[in-house]
């Protein structure tokens, strides 16, 4: 096979036992280049504001902003978090300042960074999302928006946008229309049929798709015979979810062709590779944050440390290896 002059220097360099870092940078959409694939949940990691004091953020492939919606939110009564076996749960409600803080507040802040800053967005009606990417569009700081379509629709009975093929190409469409920011949108697990969902956001004009958001979830007090959360179901993460999720993420990678970027209990390196050999372009380190305020960087120190020993000179070499 014929191999250009850029692989033989590659291999010179490495036999000379000069160490080369790997190419990790993904391109998610037109204007949002990422250094590296390693990214931060949407509600894990605040403002990304909050963890900067703890370790440079600005290594980072991209921080996701904890959900935003139009009003500022108290979110649901306590208790609303518990912890599991290899995970926990959650019923925040969507608890938030509001976009029009985080653009006074946040956005400013953000614009001094380099590590870019996706907003993720919520609505109660599809006309919400609509509105939120106007607000946010143009706005210094953000680069782009995760539209989270896992929310319950007001309109629809409590129905989720994303569970419905034709509502999740209604929000794409109307949120497109509002912004010339680069758009991801947040699938959800419980979706009757993911990848008919997915190829309706792609054809709609979506430009990445992220999953997937928590499995519901619930737990019982046996000794008050009662149910633990305030709100009764929540939503279930952490490393007991893995296997699931990343059954759809090798499922919806090989139906559409824009770039997926896996979440769900990735803890360590190795769970983000398994993503990406899967078909994920990039990834989301969520619930393990709560446990280790740096478990996004040690999972980008992972995954070039494996680079670098199995001599893989570009993160594109991996991306959905388990599927050739």
């Amino acid at each position: 096979m014929f191999r250009c002059e850029s692989d033989k220097l590659f291999d010179r360099i490495k036999e000379a036992g000069i160490k080369v870092t790997p190419d990790l940078s993904v391109q998610l959409a037109k204007g949002l280049k990422l250094e590296n694939p390693v990214m931060t949940s949407s509600g894990t990691f605040g403002y990304g504001i909050e963890y900067s004091k703890l370790f440079d953020i600005q290594r980072l492939g991209a921080i996701i902003c904890k959900g935003t919606t139009l009003k500022p939110r108290e979110g649901n009564p306590q208790p609303r978090l518990i912890e599991t076996a290899y995970g926990m749960i959650n019923s925040i409600g969507l608890q938030n300042v509001g976009v029009k803080a985080v653009i006074r507040d946040k956005a400013p802040i953000w614009a001094k960074w380099k590590v870019p800053v996706l907003v993720n967005i919520a609505g109660d009606v599809v006309e919400d999302y609509g509105e939120l990417a106007r607000e946010l569009d143009g706005v210094k700081g953000v680069s782009a928006l995760e539209v989270n379509i896992s929310c319950p629709n007001v309109k629809a009975g409590g129905a989720a946008f994303g569970a419905d093929p034709e509502c999740a190409a209604e929000v794409v469409k109307i949120t497109k229309a509002a912004t010339t920011l680069p758009l991801m949108f947040k699938l959800t697990p419980s979706a009757p049929d993911i990848v008919a969902v997915a190829k309706a956001v792609e054809a709609a004009g979506a430009d990445a798709i992220s999953m997937v958001n928590c499995y519901k979830g619930m737990s019982i007090d046996i000794n008050n015979r009662k149910l633990v959360m305030a709100n009764g179901v929540g939503g279930m993460s952490g490393p007991a979810i893995k296997p699931l999720a990343i059954a759809l993420v090798y499922q919806v990678a090989g139906a559409v062709k824009i770039p997926v970027v896996g979440l769900g209990g990735i803890v360590t390196a190795e769970d983000a590779l398994e993503y990406i050999m899967a078909g994920a372009s990039a990834i989301q380190v969520g619930s393990a944050t709560f446990n280790n305020p740096r478990a996004a960087l040690d999972v980008l120190e992972g995954i070039q440390s494996f680079m670098e020993k199995e001599g893989i000179k570009s993160l594109k070499e991996i991306v959905g290896a388990a599927r050739r």
